[in-house]
C-alpha cells in the first residue's frame, strides 16, 4: 500500500467494510482533485457542491460526486482533456481506476465523466484489508460522477483553498455564500417530481443556517434567472426568498427526505426535528450577502 494513501485511510478509524468503501471513495475524490489541480483545470474552473463543502468546509456527511462550473460560459470546453491528467495520479497512487466521459452529453451545458473501477480489488491494493472481505460483492463498482457546467450563472464569488494529502495543492473553489446560494437554488428549483426532495439538499440547508454562512443573493438571483424561476434579480427581496422557502417546505415529504440522506450521515439522529415547522424556523434565521 502507497504510504500516502495508508495515512489518508488511517484518519476515518474505519470498523466495517462500508466504512473502508466510504473511505476509499473519499480518497479516490482527493487524488482526482490532486490530479486536476496538477493540470491547469483550475485556471479555468471552480469546485463547488457537497463534496466542495466536505473537504473544505467540514461538512459532516459523505458526498460521492464531484462538481464543477467554469468561471465563464465555454459551450466548447471538453472534459476529456483531464481525464488522463485524473487517471495518471490515481495510478501514481496504487489505484486501479478508469476515467470516461459521457458520450451523451453533445449538446447539453453540463459535461460529465466518471471515474470507475472494482471495489474489491482497489480494496485489496491500497489498503490493509485482506481477504476474504465480507460485506463486498466481487462485481461491485467504485463510482464516481465529475461534472462541469460549461455555462455557468453569474454573480459567484471565489477563494483558492489548500489541501495538504496527499501532497501538498490548491483548488479554486466557490466561497461559502456562493455555494449557499447554490444548495438554495437546489432545494427551491430542483425537479424530482410530486413532494419528493433530495434529503441531503436539506441536510446540507441545515448545515449552512447553523455556520451563520449568509446566502449570496443576487448568485442566487442569477441561478433562478438562468433556469426561469425568476424574471429580473431585483426582484429577489429577502422577504421573497423566506416565502418561496416556506411554500417548498409545505409540500415536501419529510419521511421520504430522511431516507434519502440517511446512508450519507453518522448520526440518524441529527434528522429527528426535520419537519415542516422545523423548516420555516430555519427560513427566519438566514442571513443574506
Amino acid at each position: 500500500m502507497h504510504s500516502a494513501v495508508e495515512q489518508m485511510l488511517d484518519r476515518y478509524g474505519c470498523k466495517t467494510s462500508d466504512d473502508v468503501k466510504n473511505a476509499l471513495k473519499e480518497v479516490v475524490q482527493e487524488i482526482a482533485l490532486l490530479g486536476l489541480s496538477r493540470s491547469d483545470f483550475f485556471d479555468h474552473a471552480a469546485f463547488y457542491g457537497g463534496t466542495a463543502l466536505r473537504m473544505f468546509y467540514g461538512l459532516d456527511r459523505f458526498s460521492e460526486d464531484l462538481d464543477f462550473s467554469l468561471l465563464k460560459p465555454r459551450p466548447d470546453f471538453q472534459i476529456s482533456v483531464y481525464c488522463d491528467a485524473i487517471r495518471n495520479e490515481l495510478g501514481a497512487y496504487g489505484f486501479e481506476m478508469e476515467v470516461t466521459t459521457n458520450e451523451k452529453d453533445a449538446g447539453s451545458t453540463i459535461k460529465s465523466a466518471f471515474i470507475k473501477g472494482g471495489t474489491l480489488i482497489n480494496m485489496l491494493k491500497v489498503t490493509s484489508v485482506v481477504p476474504p472481505v465480507s460485506g463486498v460483492h466481487r462485481d461491485e463498482i467504485l463510482k464516481i460522477k465529475i461534472e462541469v457546467d460549461v455555462a455557468p450563472p453569474g454573480g459567484a464569488a471565489y477563494e483558492v483553498k489548500y489541501m495538504l494529502r496527499p501532497i501538498p495543492y490548491s483548488v479554486r473553489l466557490f466561497s461559502p455564500s456562493s455555494l449557499f446560494a447554490g444548495k438554495l437554488h437546489a432545494v427551491l428549483c430542483r425537479s424530482w417530481g410530486g413532494n419528493r426532495v433530495k434529503g441531503r439538499d436539506l441536510y446540507d440547508l441545515v448545515w449552512y443556517v447553523s455556520k451563520e454562512i449568509p446566502v449570496h443573493l443576487s448568485h442566487l438571483a442569477e441561478r433562478m434567472i438562468q433556469t426561469g424561476h425568476l424574471k429580473e434579480s431585483k426582484s429577489l427581496t429577502s422577504d421573497v426568498l423566506v416565502n418561496m422557502m416556506n411554500e417548498k417546505f409545505r409540500l415536501i415529504d419529510f419521511k421520504q427526505a430522511k431516507n434519502d440522506v440517511l446512508p450519507f450521515v453518522s448520526d440518524p439522529r441529527s434528522l429527528d426535528l426535520w419537519s415542516e415547522e422545523f423548516f420555516h424556523s430555519l427560513a427566519k434565521h438566514m442571513s443574506l450577502k
